[in-house]
């Protein structure tokens, strides 16, 4: 997923909810609408966390240091669980609070005329920003679903902001919900049950974005798609005979890091082995662009000690193997 791609989804996000967070305030000092001052509060955080996801992709860009070898990549996955905790706690809590308030202590929305206006501008405004993030999106999701979407990316930028989107387009019509039918009915309990169901939405999105981010802070493997390449280009048949076993990990949305132990033959000269790892990194940054830190062990595989245990990080062949002593 290319950092472009999301920076674009990010800033027309950014620009959408700061003019309709302006409006939903505007709406709400007229007409005391608690539907209104919930989705004015839910621009702002949105707002905020676009920025946040901004600030995240600009520090990411960050030189490695000796403190840090690996580089700041990580600091992308960091910014997006703030956004979590934001929207969580400010918007969604805050909606929920204010909706108990409302239907607790109902009062008629006055002026009705400028909630239903800004409402309306807002849906539109929310749709042409979530059209951009779906557009970018498209450009690298491929043939996966967009909950597999979700779930797999590798960059959190547009997920994030697709689910914003798809949280604002829902909430906006449950208070344009709500204000309407306070309004048909005289009662203004109808705009504070439309402002709690605004509040357990984006609790539910905050949760979605939290679990996904975290298992990116954690640490993810490359995609299955990759995984093969990586393994496809290992491989020579010459001197690299085998991949006795290999792991991946994600230093950044946009850098990869693969370890593996390979297989050599035991009559291979250190000079051969040396210059058969030179070309399997070479075949695998051809094939795999984003891996760039790469490390590789040579072994001489062993079919029996390899049958003997479950686990891929015994060494091969015993403590007693053989094998040249490579680094790279």
């Amino acid at each position: 997923m290319s950092a472009s791609g999301g920076t674009k989804a990010i800033v027309a996000a950014l620009g959408a909810n700061l003019a309709i967070a302006v409006a939903k305030f505007v709406a709400f000092a007229f007409s005391g609408s608690s539907s209104m001052l919930a989705e004015g509060v839910h621009s702002v955080a949105d707002s905020g966390n676009q920025g946040l996801l901004l600030l995240g992709g600009k520090k990411a860009q960050r030189e490695a240091t000796p403190q840090h070898p690996f580089g700041y990549g990580r600091e992308r996955y960091i910014y997006a669980f703030l956004v979590s905790i934001v929207l969580f706690s400010i918007g969604g809590m805050f909606a929920i609070y204010e909706g108990y308030e409302k239907i607790k202590h109902p009062h008629e929305i006055e002026a009705w005329y400028w909630p239903v206006g800004v409402l309306v501008f807002a849906i539109i405004a929310e749709s042409i920003s979530f059209r951009t993030a779906i557009k970018e999106s498209n450009a690298t999701r491929g043939s996966l679903s967009w909950s597999e979407f979700v779930r797999r990316a590798k960059a959190p930028e547009l997920p994030v902001v697709l689910l914003e989107d798809l949280g604002a387009l829902v909430g906006l019509v449950l208070a344009l919900g709500g204000v309407c039918v306070s309004l048909a009915t005289g009662d203004g309990l109808w705009d504070g049950i439309g402002t709690l169901c605004i509040g357990v939405l984006l609790i539910l999105i905050a949760l979605v974005l939290a679990a996904e981010t975290k298992s990116l802070l954690l640490g993810e493997s490359a995609g299955t798609e990759d995984v093969e390449k990586i393994e496809a280009a290992l491989v020579d048949g010459d001197v690299v005979t085998g991949i006795i076993h290999m792991r991946t990990l994600h230093l950044g949305p946009e850098e990869l890091l693969v370890a593996a132990k390979i297989a050599v033959q035991h009559d291979d000269t250190a000079a051969e082995v040396a210059r058969a790892i030179d070309a399997a990194e070479s075949r695998i940054r051809e094939a795999v662009p984003i891996a760039r830190v790469i490390y590789l062990e040579p072994d001489i595989y062993s079919e029996s000690a390899a049958a003997a245990g479950t686990n891929p990080g015994k060494v091969p062949g015993g403590p007693g193997a053989a094998a040249p002593d490579v680094a790279h």
